[in-house]
């Protein structure tokens, strides 16, 4: 910090005085005391002085308090010494750790340094207060200087990014990260304000200096605007001049703050948002355009925000900076009248909404936004916010929501554009899409509500992205290229609270991605300066250490993929989630199950600690559902800006379903919905790749403590920043290499004094003296590496050398004191005694002078003695002769000296030139060595370059190479399984008839059914009719009973009641008791299969008696012949084992036949109990007929009977087995004892015979003690079920008295306010009048103070005021109840005292149950105190181990790297050097191998897979097989069984039955063993291929290193594929075209399908009607449970209504006594309730805030808030006319006069009409006794009608509610019979969804057949055709052939006749005859004229 004046005023609160920190005094006191850090619970650490050491703890002495305290050895920490004080760089303190960190923070944060240095981090700490150190000069201060040259601060952070990417050409990140409320933002605004400054397109003239510097910071984040552009003054005065970029990009935080940021509890402008800001700079440095992105809006403080916290800036800005009319053109309200806004209109101090309104709007303009947008941004913000004033109301009878007023409604139609129509009916019955269909789904109130909450919070959530690309695109309009960027990151740090959502995650996840960054970037530059200095170094990966939670949140099947997993299954759960998580990563060693005492559902091991996290509503965030209903209004509104920011909406919708069925299963849309940790994700990789492509710079902001008070810090807070930011987590790698580092001239200036005599004198190398200094030093290797200018040390070395040059400087200087004591006493010594010698010389002279002084010749001595100075003269010359000879020799010898000089100068002169001669040398080969060093570093920069490029290169054609391997073996696959299924299908095709029939027949049993269940219904609803007449005629009874008992109204209300819920149950019932009557029947008929069974068994028993009297006599014949017949003997041995394994399967066959009879017994209990509470319900809602009563006396008789023979035949069954079995102990011990008697070796067999004795015996006596506890089971349940009944009934009775004493405590209530109220009228109208002017004005400065206080405490009443409301709530429901019945109170009194002394007297005993059961409590709860202290002290001590495990681990470490280190590093450069050459050969080889193994793996692997699969159908097939052996083995076993019971003789049965049971058992056997090797094969073969895969994955592996390193081969790999690709796109577009083939089969299929879709269709509903009534089953017991927890909740809230209201009636007795007694009461309770009255008046003015919580209160009482806010506006009326009459008191002097007048006379009128009221009230009293007494004598007899009748009605309550019991039992069976019903279900249509499949496949494969048959029934009809056309041409060729044959005989014929008339012919020729030459010509014409015929 050469550059930098450390005087320098404006640098005060930058830079301290290093040299106040290098005092020896404070470094003497630092090494005496031995100072160190011990914990402390508020300081975090505080010093103290080692004292002495006791063992594993040390006695230390606080500095602060002297105080002596024992610490472990493990919780102390290292103090640096003072040199070390406020350092600017906490990377440079040699004790790194915790408070040595904590302390540094601290002492520059007291001394007004909040910037400071941590290695790469800038760590900052609010200061909250403004400090001039971001002035223009403090910014040319810092521009363009180095980090080493400035003090810390974040303009050197932004500088040193801004030159880098300059210089190096690449782009930079800044990241500012911490808690809410430390300074993110301000400190972004800060970057981004110094680039705007440096980076500006225009030049800043000096006109522009600011002439003041009173610009700071202050970090509290009220201040919304920018201080530069003019808005505040931070630092930048308002004449800067920016161009319109930068003003635009200054101008876009004011309104991202205005729309994204909010007041909370630590903070008043905090950001809600995370953010990126890219700014892009040209090739000159100017700023050339930006871009923001948005990560996480907290959207849901739209909606509901927590006290003392506000909504986003916006809402107030609009509320109150917009004019009246255009709030009334948008519809805007006052803030208290909107829902969502539940603080209502709170005002931050410091912060002026108006004007921030108007900076918005101002940077809205700049921005380029339009008018009419900002117009349409209101309209958007005014309808988001009437949203949350739709109010819904349920309906009585249905679940369906409604909207009594729809006037909000037209609102928010009118600002959206859409209709109001279509806006009700999308909330309250919008179209769901159930199949094909759209079906309207009737929704509830709490439904419609989360929908409105939903569409308010994603329609605010898009107009901010939508301002967001305005922003950017209005900053992106800019012409300038961008060549690189800086990119500013503003994102939430780390946060841990008590328990964690699902934001927190998404946050920590973000986190620990930058720490890894962070980690990454560190080591990269610590490696790089370690290569600079030539240090051994193993680089370490610190990244790695995060990536086990890195994966754990986002690999595949992480939390986040399992969260978007359970998202799509409807039923899925926060529960089901937590458990598949829990269940996925138990092992993950980064996951931590939640015990069952925590509240976290899970927690995660992130680097900054334990995070416990919560699942609560984890789907529901991750997936935020909206109505797509609404939002296709919303996408279709006539307003354009609705619908361009709805355009592209992705809707999750109501029913969760983004999928389509269609007949070949379930398929995913195009437009498929993505969750929101889809898109994090995606955002986050985004970022993350920007970064890694950028050189980050990190920033940590830090808040000091949460009061936001200047000075102050809270060192567990900061702590905790500090391990959340990371630094800790920075300073823990740094521990790991050398962060120590100091030059050599430092080192050995420093500690030279540590090695004396080492360093010989003369010139020496700076590195070899350090050698020197470590050597003698004798330090261990591993602490320190020695590089090229400086010297490393790892942490805490460099404090050990200060300690030592600190005692070795104590030495020095007590030596140097000594020396000098020594010398100053020795010259004092020679002092003394040459003092006391000259004392005696004086003395000696004296007395000489004495004796002399009177002699005369002294006398003559003294006078001649002047005289004798002539004769010294000659004397005096001899001297001086003397002394000049002695100065010439002394010149001579000078001479002599400087002649030795000149030559010895001469010499150093010439070894000087030399020297230097030397020296020029080294610098020039030095400078040669630093260009041939940087050529080289350019060099490796630039083939880095080209590798990374390569490397790039490769692994995009190796992505690629790896797409086109996987798609072809895709394709292959695809290929194989087509042609497996074509197999298949063919195979399958006539199981599908076979099936397809059995699903007919299956139809029409369904069929069948159906037609039996609408006859069933037929019947039900005559029944239902009779009962609805029967019902009419009990309610014509019930009205005749009411004439009767006009004082039972309530009673007779309560029926009306219970008769109109019965009605609502029997229409319930209607449906309920189909499912009933179906397991009835069930039952029945398995009751009759019971029934059959246990006459079997009765048969077999019988017949095994017979066996065994059979047996009897054999084994008797045996006895007698057991000498004679050893064979039969033996037979009989065998005989009697068989019957022993026989007779335990007969006991075991009974065991189950019991075991089936109780279950049996237990359905029948349970259905019978079904059906007497069914008979119940009917009988006591019903009033049923006698014809009824007979029948179901009939059907209990029928039951009786049933469950008396059942009875019987169970004893009797129990007597026979007990006789059997006494007699066949007795008989096996009588054959016992004579085979005993015959041979002793068969112990055996007697242990045996023992062993099942005791089993027998053991099986009898639990019989009996089962069947005595199941008798005093019932007893028990049977009486625990009338105590509960009678308990109900009390509980009835208590709450019907509680709520008439609540009711009649209402109206006493009602009537004192009324007394009050108009008490307090007369009186504050009496007071007003009689005051003066003077009183008034005092009033009104009072209420002026009252209200400035009430505005001060409003917010501590807040909390009080949602109980007054709850109160004031309950009170005006009684008053409403009450204001009809104020006449009949007395009456009532009296009864009311009787119900009260009894409620007195149960309140009593239950309230002593309360106070035992309280006294548990208290046990239970000091017990788990102590548990819970006994676990803090095994958490401290475990907490100590660890601590002390991580120092020794930490040691370990060092000890394991350094080690590493020497011996890894030498190995490496050997190998190196000698495989280098060889790599380079074999790479090609390699690679070449490599591919051919890999294609051989990979047809293995094929080949592997095609036999494993043949492998697992071989295996089917023999399970298969062995299941049907298993039947068969049980179908002979059960032939066996039936042939020993049937036959008679046992010798051959046996033989025969053991010959079958090995030859069985033989065939398991084998069967076994033959599964047993297949299983071994298929071991084998999995194996096999678990090391395919391995190979292949190793050869993968290796596969990319090699290649790697290969360019050319990569380069001919890559034509290569390049070519094998244009072919795979060939065989891809084939596939293609196939595909489209297939996919036009499959069209032409679906209409083949028809029929099996209906009849899935019916399935379908079928399954629908069982699901809807398992929901109503559900629905049912929830209900039951309710009503259980609510009699509890009941129970214990008439326990303390009870005593309030004992109170309360007591108090208002009392109260009542002294009203009419004495007015100063009626005063007092007329001021009471005055303050009441105000309080109440508060409360409403304060409800329209908390309209939220009220609005459902608010809608029940309108009347009575009409009746409030008269009054209110009375009073308010009233205020103002005081106000008036204030301002005008002398006018209005007058008027009160007469006022007062007036009032006095109606103070009269109210005491005349009070005395009225008094007499009225005693004649009552009197008219009250005489009618009590008339009606007493009347009443009793009706009274003890009507106390009968309630007896009765009890005890059917209690019946009703056992009945109610067993209904909850039987609905827990019908639940588990319907899941087994809905999984049969399941698997039905899973098989029919399998069925269909292979029927689809059949079909397709029939219609190729029947194609081709057609095809080949068109060629055979061609060939047909061809055929008769030339069947048709050869029977023509065939008859012109026989033509021609006939006329070639013909002409035959003729030509012989002709042959055989020539001689003649001839003859006469010859002779001249020439008659018959014409006959000839004449044959020939004829015979032409005949060819010519024939050819016609």
């Amino acid at each position: 910090m050469a550059d930098v004046d450390r005087s320098d005023p404006d640098l005060k609160f930058l830079v301290v005085d290093r040299n106040a920190f290098s005092d020896p005094a404070t470094q003497a006191e630092w090494s005496q005391k031995r100072l160190v850090w011990v914990p402390h619970e508020t300081a975090g650490f505080v010093a103290a002085s080692m004292k002495r050491a006791q063992g594993e703890e040390v006695e230390v002495e606080l500095v602060e308090t002297s105080k002596k305290v024992l610490v472990s050895r493990d919780d102390m920490q290292k103090m640096n010494p003072p040199k070390y004080d406020k350092q600017e760089d906490m990377a440079d303190l040699t004790c790194l750790n915790e408070a040595s960190v904590l302390h540094n923070i601290k002492e520059r944060y007291y001394s007004g340094l909040i910037y400071t240095y941590s290695g790469l981090f800038c760590v900052v700490v609010n200061p909250y207060k403004r400090l001039p150190i971001y002035t223009e000069k403090i910014i040319e201060i810092y521009k363009g200087k180095k980090r080493h040259e400035v003090p810390p601060h974040v303009f050197a952070i932004t500088d040193i990014a801004y030159r880098s990417m300059l210089q190096d050409r690449e782009d930079q990140s800044i990241l500012c990260t911490g808690e809410s409320g430390a300074g993110k933002t301000e400190n972004t605004k800060k970057v981004i304000q110094y680039l705007a400054y440096v980076a500006a397109s225009k030049p800043k003239s000096s006109s522009h200096l600011p002439a003041t510097n009173e610009g700071g910071l202050s970090f509290k984040e009220h201040e919304l605007q920018l201080a530069v552009g003019g808005d505040s003054g931070d630092g930048f005065p308002t004449s800067f001049s920016f161009g319109e970029l930068e003003q635009q990009l200054l101008k876009a935080n004011p309104i991202l703050e205005a729309f994204g940021n909010a007041k909370t509890v630590k903070n008043d402008n905090s950001s809600r948002f995370g953010k990126f800001v890219r700014i892009n700079f040209d090739a000159s440095g100017y700023i050339a355009g930006a871009n923001i992105e948005t990560y996480l809006l907290e959207k849901a403080r739209i909606i509901r925000q927590a006290p003392d916290e506000r909504t986003f800036h916006i809402f107030y800005q609009l509320l109150l900076g917009s004019t009246q009319e255009f709030k009334s053109n948008i519809l805007l309200e006052d803030a208290k009248n909107y829902t969502f806004m539940t603080q209502g209109g709170l005002r931050v101090p410091g912060i002026d909404d108006i004007e921030e309104f108007t900076a918005t709007q101002n940077a809205m303009k700049v921005m380029g936004i339009s008018d009419d947008d900002m117009t349409s941004i209101w309209r958007v913000i005014s309808a988001s916010l009437l949203f949350g004033n739709m109010e819904f109301k349920q309906e009585r009878n249905t679940d369906q929501a409604t909207l009594p007023d729809n006037t909000v409604a037209q609102k928010v139609a009118h600002l959206l554009g859409i209709q109001v129509t279509d806006l009700t009916k999308a909330f309250l019955k919008p179209r769901i899409k159930v199949g094909r269909d759209y079906v309207t789904k009737a929704q509830t109130k709490e439904q419609v509500e989360f929908a409105i909450e939903a569409i308010g919070k994603a329609t605010y959530e898009r107009l901010f992205k939508w301002i967001v690309t305005r922003i950017n695109r209005s900053l992106d309009r800019t012409k300038r290229q961008g060549a690189s960027f800086i990119g500013i990151l503003d994102i939430a740090g780390f946060e841990i609270f008590e328990l964690n959502s699902f934001e927190q995650l998404c946050i920590n996840y973000t986190n620990e991605k930058l720490q890894q960054l962070f980690n990454h970037t560190m080591f990269i530059l610590e490696q790089e300066e370690y290569q600079r200095e030539g240090i051994e170094w193993k680089f370490i990966d610190f990244g790695l250490d995060l990536q086990p939670t890195i994966d754990l949140i986002e690999k595949p099947m992480g939390i986040m993929a399992l969260v978007d997993e359970e998202c799509w299954f409807p039923k899925a759960t926060d529960k089901s989630f937590v458990e598949k998580l829990v269940t996925s990563h138990a092992v993950h060693p980064k996951f931590v199950k939640s015990d069952f005492k925590s509240t976290a559902d899970f927690s995660i091991l992130h680097y900054a600690g334990q995070v416990n996290y919560s699942a609560a509503q984890w789907l529901m965030k991750n997936m935020d559902p909206l109505n797509e209903n609404i939002v296709q209004y919303l996408q279709a509104s006539q307003d354009p800006f609705v619908c361009h920011i709805w355009k592209d909406a992705e809707i999750v919708g109501m029913a969760q379903q983004a999928m389509t069925d269609t007949q070949f299963g379930r398929v995913t849309r195009k437009g498929m919905f993505r969750t929101v940790s889809q898109l994090y994700k995606e955002q986050l990789s985004k970022l993350m790749v920007t970064l890694r492509n950028t050189n980050p710079n990190f920033v940590r902001c830090i808040i000091p403590n949460h009061e936001k008070k200047a000075g102050k810090i809270n060192a567990p807070l900061v702590l905790d920043q500090l391990r959340c930011n990371g630094v800790l987590e920075g300073i823990r790698i740094c521990r790991q290499g050398f962060p120590n580092r100091i030059p050599f001239q430092e080192f050995r200036q420093r500690y030279e004094l540590l090695t004396p005599n080492v360093i010989p004198k003369g010139f020496m190398d700076g590195k070899k003296a350090c050698e020197k200094m470590i050597e003698a030093l004798e330090l261990d290797p591993g602490l320190f590496r020695i590089g090229q200018s400086k010297i490393f040390f790892r942490a805490g070395v460099l404090a050990h050398l200060e300690e030592e040059r600190d005692l070795r400087i104590t030495d020095l200087v007590v030596k140097f004191q000594a020396y000098c004591r020594g010398l100053l006493a020795r010259r004092n010594y020679q002092k003394r005694v040459q003092q006391l010698n000259a004392i005696r010389i004086l003395q000696r002279n004296c007395a000489a002078y004495l004796k002399l002084r009177n002699w005369q010749w002294w006398r003559l001595y003294t006078k001649v003695k002047p005289l004798l100075q002539v004769t010294k003269n000659d004397e005096k010359v001899m001297q001086k002769e003397n002394e000049l000879k002695e100065i010439t020799e002394k010149l001579h010898h000078h001479e002599a000296e400087v002649q030795n000089l000149d030559k010895q100068y001469q010499q150093a002169l010439e070894e000087k030139n030399i020297l230097a001669e030397q020296l020029q040398a080294e610098t020039e080969l030095c400078a040669e060595a630093e260009e041939m060093r940087a050529r080289l570093a350019a060099r490796k920069q630039e083939m880095e370059e080209i590798i990374h490029d390569m490397e790039a290169r490769i692994e995009e054609e190796e992505e690629k190479v790896l797409k086109s391997g996987e798609e072809r073996k895709k394709l292959q696959q695809h290929i194989q399984d087509l042609e497996e299924q074509l197999e298949e299908e063919e195979a399958a095709r006539q199981k599908l008839q076979i099936e397809k029939v059995q699903a007919e027949a299956k139809m029409k049993q369904f069929e069948e059914q159906l037609v039996a269940s609408d006859d069933f219904k037929e019947k039900f609803g005559k029944d239902k009719k009779n009962l609805e007449e029967k019902l009419s005629d009990v309610s014509a009874t019930l009205a005749e009973e009411e004439e009767k008992a006009k004082h039972l109204l309530k009673l007779k209300a309560k029926h009306e009641s219970t008769i109109g819920e019965l009605e609502d149950k029997l229409r319930k019932d209607n449906q309920q008791k189909q499912e009933v009557e179906r397991a009835k029947r069930k039952c029945e008929t398995e009751l009759g299969d019971m029934k059959e069974q246990v006459l079997e068994r009765k048969q077999q028993v019988e017949e095994i008696q017979l066996q065994l009297g059979k047996r009897e006599e054999e084994v008797a014949q045996a006895l007698m012949k057991v000498d004679e017949e050893a064979a039969a003997k033996a037979n009989a041995q065998k005989a009697l084992r068989e019957l022993e394994s026989q007779l335990g399967e007969v006991v075991e066959d009974l065991d189950a036949e019991k075991e089936a009879r109780n279950k049996a017994e237990k359905q029948k209990r349970d259905l019978n109990e079904e059906l007497e509470a069914l008979k119940n319900e009917l009988l006591d809602s019903l009033d049923v007929t006698a014809a009824q009563q007979e029948l179901r006396t009939a059907r209990e008789k029928e039951l009786a009977n049933i469950k008396k023979s059942l009875e019987d035949e169970t004893s009797n069954h129990e007597q026979m087995t007990t006789d059997m079995r006494h007699k066949h102990s007795h008989e096996i011990s009588q054959i016992n004892n004579q085979l005993d008697q015959l041979k002793k070796t068969k112990t055996q067999a007697e242990k045996g015979k023992s062993q099942l004795e005791a089993e027998l015996a053991d099986l009898a006596n639990e019989l009996k003690a089962t069947s005595g506890n199941k008798q005093e089971a019932e007893r028990k349940r049977k009486q625990l079920e009338n105590h509960a009944g009678e308990l109900n009934a009390k509980l009835t009775e208590s709450e019907s008295r509680c709520t008439e004493a609540q009711e009649r405590l209402g109206k006493i209530l009602n009537e004192m306010e009324s007394m009050g109220s108009q008490l307090q009228e007369a009186e504050t109208r009496a007071s007003q009048a009689s005051k003066s002017t003077d009183g008034l004005e005092a009033q009104l400065s009072e209420v002026a103070a009252n209200l400035e206080e009430e505005t001060r405490q409003k917010l501590a009443v807040n909390s009080k005021l949602r109980a007054l409301e709850n109160e004031k709530e309950h009170l005006l429901e009684q008053v409403e109840e009450e204001e009809g019945k104020a006449k009949t109170l007395e009456k009532n009194l009296t009864t009311a005292s009787q119900q009260l002394a009894d409620a007195r007297r149960k309140a009593e005993e239950e309230s002593e149950q309360v106070a035992k059961l309280e006294e548990y409590k208290k046990k239970q709860m000091k017990d788990f105190e102590e548990m819970q202290h006994r676990m803090e002290e095994v958490q401290s001590s475990n907490e100590k181990l660890d601590k002390s495990k991580k120092k020794m681990s930490a040691e370990l470490d060092d000890a394991n790297i350094e080690l590493d280190s020497h011996r890894s590093k030498v190995l490496e450069l050997e190998k190196k050097q000698r495989n280098f050459d060889k790599i380079l050969a074999e790479e090609k080889m390699n690679g070449e191998r490599i591919s051919t193994e890999r294609d051989n793996a990979e047809r293995d692997a094929r080949e592997k897979e095609t036999k494993l699969l043949n492998l697992n159908r071989g295996l089917e097939e023999l399970q298969a097989q062995l299941d049907e052996s298993e039947r068969s083995r049980r179908q002979l076993q059960a032939e066996l069984d039936d042939l020993v019971n049937t036959q008679g003789t046992a010798d051959k049965n046996v033989h025969e039955l053991e010959k079958a049971k090995r030859q069985l058992e033989q065939e398991l056997v084998e069967q076994k063993t033959q599964l047993e090797e297949l299983e071994d094969e298929l071991q084998q073969t999995e194996d096999q291929k678990m090391r395919l895969e391995v190979n292949m994955q190793a050869l993968k592996t290796q596969f990319e290193r090699d290649l790697a390193a290969k360019e050319e081969a990569g380069e001919e790999k890559r034509r290569g594929m390049a070519k094998q690709i244009r072919d795979l796109e060939a065989e891809l577009d084939e596939e293609r075209k196939q595909k489209q083939a297939a996919v036009n089969a499959k069209k032409k299929l679906e209409t083949d399908y028809k029929d099996l879709e209906s009849t899935m269709d019916m399935n379908n509903k079928l399954k629908e009607d069982a699901l809807k009534q398992l929901k109503k089953l559900q629905q049912a017991m929830k209900e039951i449970q309710r009503d259980a927890e609510e009699a509890h909740a009941s129970k214990n809230e008439v326990l303390q209504q009870s005593k309030d209201l004992e109170k309360k009636i007591k108090a208002l007795e009392s109260d009542l006594v002294q009203m009419q007694e004495d007015l100063s009461a009626a005063e007092r309770a007329r001021r009471t309730a005055e303050s009441e009255r105000d309080e109440l008046a508060e409360e409403l003015s304060s409800s329209g805030s908390k309209g939220a919580l009220a609005i459902d209160e608010k809608r029940r009482l309108d009347a009575r808030i009409a009746a409030l806010e008269g009054e209110l506006e009375e009073e308010q009326t009233q205020s103002e006319m005081l106000m008036e009459r204030a301002r005008k008191a002398q006018i209005s002097i007058e008027q009160l006069t007469t006022e007062l007048a007036g009032e006095r006379g109606n103070a009269q009128k109210m005491e005349n009409s009070k005395m009225m009221l008094e007499r009225q009230n005693k004649e009552l009293k009197v008219k009250l006794e005489e009618v009590e007494n008339s009606n007493r004598a009347k009443a009793k007899a009706a009274i003890a009608a009507l106390e009968s009748k309630v007896s009765n009605l009890e005890e059917q309550l209690s019946a009703e509610a056992q009945e109610r019991m067993l209904a909850a039992k039987g609905n827990r069976k019908l639940e588990k019979k319907i899941k087994e019903l809905l999984m049969q279900l399941e698997d039905e249509r899973r098989h029919a969804d399998q069925y269909k499949e292979q029927n689809e496949k059949t079909n397709g494969r029939m219609k190729a057949m029947r194609r081709q048959l057609d095809e080949a029934e068109e060629e055979i009809s061609r060939e047909k055709a061809h055929r008769r056309k030339a069947q048709r041409e050869l029977d023509d060729f065939v008859e012109s052939n026989e033509s021609m044959n006939r006329e070639i005989n013909n002409l035959k014929n003729k030509l012989r006749r002709g042959m055989s008339g020539l001689p003649s012919s001839r003859l006469l020729k010859g002779r001249g005859s020439v008659v018959p030459g014409d006959d000839s010509i004449a044959d020939t014409e004829s015979v032409d004229g005949g060819g010519e015929e024939s050819e016609k």
